[in-house]
């Protein structure tokens, strides 16, 4: 059989390890392929006709509509970890294998830009970057930062990425850790002192909230207007899961009225964002290109899973991770 393999939407992938996108050239033709961060259904199945073969980034949307329209995908290989752009069940239907980068390869680089992010917002560090590089080290007294030791740290969806995250604080920084998650992992949770309970609880009692959770009908906009309501006067948030975690509007609303502190966020709406997207330039947001996972090691190791995918099928192997 011939191969036409599509690299969609990622910077990264055979980019710093040219090796990976060697390894795919020796299957079959390799196509870089950028399409609008929204596309889906027959528009994508066109942009994407004759490839039989994708490596996807987060985005496009892989739908009911776009496996309906291409049926001779056979295999869909996410560059990252989770399916939340791929309607994995009318992939099954199409006969498209999609697999996925197991959520390890990105425990700790993710966790560690959470952390990385969340005490430059904290410690004023971006801030104080650009006046130094601008001449006015006088001004280095009104970058006066917050503190996380001892304080309390407050997270939503505490699994792969989420535990890491709260081991680096809660440890690193003597934090008190109060976890809300529909899994619960109680003899872990024992060793580090972390407490389950409530959104609501969360939410009013944290000095910090990091958001971890999966995206998905329940915790869309799981922090909005009413969540941000309950929250004390400047607590920090950091997100680098998904955006449609937080409602932008309310969020924006409690940064101007000094409820949040500070916003870090590495994940946005649409990738790339509009350029006049609100959060862009704001005085208490921290916006980066969701580089969460972009250490090398990390990197190397989603190009090895992806590239061994494609490998695996052209041998009539089981790929690891795989619907189907």
């Amino acid at each position: 059989m011939d191969y036409r393999i599509a690299i969609v939407n990622s910077s990264s992938f055979g980019q710093y390890f040219p090796e990976h996108l060697n390894r795919l050239k020796a299957i079959g033709e390799v196509v870089r392929v950028r399409v609008s961060g929204d596309a889906h259904g027959r528009e994508l199945a066109e942009a994407l006709k004759g490839f039989n073969v994708v490596i996807a980034s987060v985005t496009p949307f892989f739908d009911a509509e776009f496996f309906e329209a291409k049926r001779d995908l056979l295999l869909l290989s996410r560059h990252g970890i989770g399916f939340n752009n791929v309607d994995v069940v009318a992939a099954c239907a199409a006969g498209t294998l999609v697999t996925t980068v197991p959520p390890k390869v990105e425990r700790d680089a993710v966790a560690e830009g959470a952390v990385a992010t969340l005490m430059d917002i904290m410690r004023r560090v971006s801030d104080s970057h650009v006046a130094a590089n601008e001449g006015r080290w006088a001004d280095r007294a009104s970058f006066i930062g917050s503190g996380l030791s001892g304080k309390t740290l407050g997270i939503v969806g505490c699994g792969n990425i989420g535990s890491r995250i709260v081991e680096i604080l809660s440890r690193g920084f003597d934090m008190r850790v109060l976890a809300c998650d529909p899994v619960q992992h109680e003899m872990w949770a024992d060793v580090l002192g972390v407490e389950y309970v409530d959104i609501d609880t969360v939410v009013s009692q944290c000095d910090v909230l990091t958001l971890n959770a999966d995206l998905n009908p329940s915790s869309f906009h799981i922090i909005g207007e009413r969540e941000l309501s309950l929250m004390k006067k400047g607590v920090y948030v950091v997100d680098n899961a998904r955006a449609d975690l937080i409602d932008q509007q309310a969020m924006l609303r409690a940064l101007d009225d000094g409820t949040v502190a500070g916003l870090a966020i590495d994940v946005m709406h649409d990738e790339p964002p509009a350029l006049d997207d609100p959060y862009f330039n704001h005085p208490k947001v921290l916006v980066t290109t969701h580089i969460s996972a972009y250490t090398a090691e990390c990197l190397h190791g989603m190009g090895e899973k992806c590239v061994g995918d494609v490998e695996r099928y052209v041998r009539g192997e089981a790929p690891v991770n795989a619907k189907d």
